[in-house]
């Protein structure tokens, strides 16, 4: 007899940089692995994705990472702070939701909505403010969540992995704004 599966959100801190390093490089590969040769990927993994590259937020008090865990096993996380978008109009106190993963296998059961909804719960802690995101712009899944929560497309830019350069858009959602959930 199987058990159901029990899921857990919890804010990783600095003994998590190791496992934050294996979870956000199998995420982004399996979201997004097949649009680049391999070699490309790897670096881009190499460098974003490294051990030290994961410590840095976790370290960092401005910003703030959890896991979601299903019977203790991390299979997704989001990193939420201070927004670093290019765009014109960031100004200091915005936060971005800086990524949201959930590995394929723990898709579709609300999860991941809740894994957002505790990234903005903790970006507006302090009260309203203009929150940031960039996502793909083939990703239009993502783009209608997103739009669901009140964020719109002002911008684009390019996400580079290796030497391939994607465009992205930069989703905004001003202090204040009613969502729709």
């Amino acid at each position: 007899m199987n058990a159901t599966p029990v899921y857990a959100i919890r804010r990783a801190g600095p003994a998590d940089a190791t496992l934050l390093s294996d979870l956000a490089s199998r995420t982004f590969s399996e979201t997004f692995g097949h649009l680049y040769p391999p070699e490309h990927l790897q670096r881009f993994l190499d460098d974003s994705y490294s051990l030290q590259a994961q410590a840095r937020p976790l370290a960092d008090p401005q910003c703030a990472v959890w896991l979601l865990e299903r019977d203790g096993i991390a299979v997704g996380h989001a990193l939420a702070g201070p927004c670093g978008l290019p765009h014109a109009e960031v100004a200091p106190g915005d936060g971005e939701l800086k990524r949201l993963y959930v590995l394929r296998e723990a898709q579709n059961g609300g999860w991941g909505g809740r894994l957002f909804q505790t990234a903005l719960d903790w970006l507006l802690r302090d009260g309203p403010r203009t929150l940031w995101i960039g996502v793909w712009s083939e990703n239009h899944g993502a783009q209608r969540f997103y739009a669901r929560h009140g964020f719109v497309h002002v911008g684009d830019y390019e996400f580079v992995v290796g030497d391939t350069r994607d465009h992205e858009y930069i989703l905004r959602r001003p202090a204040g704004s009613p969502v729709a959930g």
